[in-house]
């Protein structure tokens, strides 16, 4: 039995996240064989609100092959430590690059396991112009005292494989495995008339997701448009912009706000929707859109997420976001679809999930990479 410590700021047992806290909870439920996991994680919500029903005074089963410490802020670096040194894992598994107590205290005070540090997107150059000079300044020291090669990482696709190999270097050892997905299953569209269109976004509330673009992009249009939000707010400053764009929208524009989402709702959110709309700066997995596609939702979304070329497939159109004219323009277009035409881009967009993913081939990978030799620690 190969035992994982997994450290990670947020696990959300009851509702949906999205980044990192999805790809670990799927992780746990489709990676199974012969391994137990243990996730490390804080008591509060990405937004700081306390979780609920919860036990902060041990390890909790969250099921038959995992367990999970909600650590409360105090002490939580010296109580990472000394459950690692405890619990006696064979791989501590760093989730993210820059949270001081979940991926720079576990990389410098935890002794023994392989390490592996996934870094989740956070080296993609759009992601990287966020607290840009202390991530540089981390960075820069991370090389100097050489910890590239001492641990080894792990990336999710070939694109952030060469991010990883842009900063570390060619020596830096690096397992390419993607996220699991989850996979909705077709839903039926709603009714469609011409001029009119129905977006949904499932999302973290923060600028790496640009939201504002979105709301920004409706200013122009004489479409009539309903646009539900749903998600959890992680930066309120940018939220205060986007409710005072909401209040500048002419009146054909309906926006209507519905914060989190528990799982079981995921399907209702989209089988309301005609199309599902996140033009994110930087996504390492997107599980949201992948959920959406495979649903047969055509997506409207950036070129900085692992989901390209939709419109060749019919599954959606990838944008600029260099200014709002495509975005804007993507908008109309599906807006203009009648139900016959809508139908043939719902049918696009299953067909593209379902040949995108291979989920026996990353079990293989993550195979490979939990089972690899131990890096030079």
């Amino acid at each position: 039995m190969t035992k994982i410590f997994i450290t990670i700021p947020w696990f959300l047992p009851a509702y949906r996240a999205g980044g990192p806290v999805q790809s670990i909870a799927n992780l746990i439920r489709e990676y199974t064989n012969g391994v137990e996991y243990y996730i490390f994680c804080g008591d509060t919500d990405v937004n700081g609100a306390e979780l609920k029903d919860i036990s902060t005074r041990g390890w909790t089963v969250f099921n038959d092959h995992t367990h999970v410490w909600y650590a409360t802020p105090e002490k939580t670096s010296e109580t990472l430590v000394k459950q690692v040194a405890k619990v006696k894992p064979d791989i501590l598994f760093i989730v993210g690059m820059f949270s001081w107590h979940y991926n720079i205290v576990p990389l410098l005070y935890c002794k023994g396991p392989r390490k592996i540090i996934s870094s989740r997107g956070m080296l993609h150059p759009g992601a990287l112009t966020q607290k840009k000079w202390k991530k540089k300044i981390y960075l820069q020291i991370f090389k100097l005292l050489e910890y590239q090669h001492k641990t080894d990482f792990h990336a999710t696709d070939k694109q952030e494989a060469k991010f990883i190999g842009k900063y570390f270097g060619d020596l830096a050892q690096i397992f390419t495995a993607s996220n699991f997905p989850n996979t909705i299953g077709a839903l039926p569209l709603p009714k469609k008339e011409v001029g009119s269109l129905r977006l949904a976004t499932i999302a973290l509330i923060s600028p790496m997701k640009n939201i504002l673009s979105v709301l920004m992009a409706f200013e122009t249009s004489t479409d009539l448009i309903q646009y539900d939000i749903y998600g959890a707010v992680k930066d309120e400053n940018y939220w205060d912009e986007c409710k005072m764009q909401i209040k500048k929208l002419p009146e054909n524009i309906t926006v209507i706000v519905h914060r989190e989402i528990e799982p079981a709702k995921v399907k209702d959110a989209l089988h309301d929707a005609h199309v599902f709309i996140l033009p994110s700066k930087s996504e390492n997995f997107g599980h949201a859109l992948y959920e959406a596609l495979s649903a047969g939702r055509p997506l409207i979304t950036s070129h900085h997420t692992p989901w390209n070329c939709l419109q060749s497939a019919h599954a959606g159109m990838n944008v600029s976001m260099e200014s709002l004219t495509e975005l804007s323009a993507a908008i109309h277009f599906f807006a203009a679809m009648d139900a016959e035409t809508l139908n043939q881009w719902h049918c696009g967009a299953i067909d593209y999930a379902e040949k995108s993913v291979d989920v026996e081939k990353i079990r293989e990978d993550y195979g490979m990479m939990f089972g690899a030799s131990t890096s030079s620690n």
